[in-house]
């Protein structure tokens, strides 16, 4: 008795039963298609969200958060930089490394990036030492010239632990009959298995001693490696490193230095979620059709409200606040259908495969165990935003023809 007369009424015709069933059905097929399409759009980019996240966390497990390096030539006074970066409270680790193209050649050729690093220093920067598959990085002492490969590469060059790799390098030495490229042999002393095929597939690692005496570097070094407590602080944490060291030294960070691979996905789920968003499209133009429909079948209802004072602007609102009130029905039962479907998505999974006897996801195909998900409180609420504004908008139409409904001709054969 205290709501508004408009909303009074717009309750009742959802509650009432009505004299023609199929308007009801359709009402009943609204719900479930906003329903359904809001559901199906939660899973879908939490699932994307998922591997996303998948992705730059193996990515990172191997990768700098960001990086100290120089302009164009070798970084020598780095011991300054790593100094700078630890007097940073953000940093937690930071390390020297040596990074270059090369090819390596062993019962087949194949290019990679190789990486010297110091080993008593890399566990503050990457976990590579707990992804080692056989051998251990401390093998990679200074003069030994041993070499860790990924193992998707040592199995493209048919190499194993104990056999010996031959390293070209582009830097080549003068020689009386021209340049020629820097060749050097090492011994294989581990294989490690990152789960990311950048690094599995095209990442050599050596002692970052042995690549300056193979570059001739001398003391100089590449860049310096640096760790953070928030990844996600990178962009910041670089800004104020570059400002504090100055002079000749690059920083950069892990979100510059993979923008078009995050843009990408990024670009990749917008697109998903326009396509998925089609399904609460269908949804909100089957509102359309039981609005319609209700409004023709309460002609008479409509004339006499009018005849008894109702302005055409309250009727207009009785059938926005009936038809919305459908929309926020659907998108609810979408939302907790979603959340629900994205939790135990593993496991309805696992029960596909067991009941199919198949593997949708092989580990040796995509790398991972499971179907990651990554449900982001932001994207529930744009998704149910979206709904209830196409549920809205649904109801415009139908009510505007509800407030032009003249009584005397609606009442003219009743």
């Amino acid at each position: 008795m205290f709501k508004p007369l408009s909303v009074a009424i717009g309750l009742r015709y959802l509650r009432a039963k009505r004299r023609n069933g199929f308007i009801s059905f359709i009402s009943l097929a609204s719900i479930a298609g906003i329903a359904l399409g809001v559901t199906a759009l939660i899973t879908t980019l939490a699932v994307m969200s998922g591997f996303q996240r998948e992705i730059r966390d193996r990515m990172l497990q191997m990768a700098a958060h960001a990086t100290v390096s120089a302009y164009g030539e070798p970084l020598v006074e780095w011991q300054l930089a790593v100094n700078k970066a630890m007097a940073d409270i953000r940093v937690v680790g930071a390390a020297p490394y040596i990074e270059k193209e090369a090819l390596l050649s062993a019962s087949r050729q194949q290019p990679a990036i190789i990486r010297g690093v110091v080993p008593s220093e890399e566990g503050k920067v990457s976990v590579l030492a707990e992804k080692m598959v056989e051998g251990k990085l401390d093998s990679l002492t200074p003069g030994s010239f041993n070499i860790v490969l990924g193992k998707e590469l040592a199995l493209w060059m048919g190499a194993q632990v104990g056999d010996s790799v031959v390293v070209m390098t582009a830097d080549g030495r003068s020689t009386p009959m021209g340049a020629m490229p820097q060749l050097k042999r090492f011994n294989v002393s581990g294989i490690f298995e990152a789960g990311y095929n950048e690094y599995d597939k095209g990442l050599a690692v050596v002692n970052m001693h042995d690549m300056q005496r193979v570059l001739r570097m001398g003391d100089g070094v590449t860049g310096v490696r640096l760790k953070l407590h928030d990844m996600d602080q990178a962009a910041e944490v670089a800004r104020d490193l570059a400002v504090s060291l100055g002079g000749p030294y690059r920083v950069t960070d892990w979100s510059s230095d993979n923008a078009n691979m995050f843009r990408a996905l990024k670009m990749e789920k917008t697109v998903m979620a326009i396509l998925l968003s089609l399904i609460i499209a269908m949804g909100a133009f089957n509102l359309v059709s039981s609005q319609v429909m209700l409004v023709t079948d309460k002609q008479a209802d409509i004339a006499i409200q009018r005849t008894l004072g109702l302005t055409p602007l309250s009727v207009m609102r009785i059938f926005v606040v009936q038809g919305t009130l459908i929309g926020i029905i659907g998108t609810v039962l979408g939302v907790v259908g979603g959340i629900v479907l994205t939790l135990n998505l593993e496991h309805i999974l696992k029960l596909i495969e067991k009941v199919l006897g198949v593997q949708l996801l092989p580990e040796d195909v995509y790398y991972i165990t499971g179907l990651p998900t990554d449900l982001q409180s932001s994207d529930v609420i744009i998704i149910a935003c979206v709904a209830l504004a196409m549920a809205f908008v649904a109801t415009i139409y139908p009510a505007w023809r509800a407030a032009r409904t003249a009584p005397a001709e609606a009442l003219r054969y009743e």
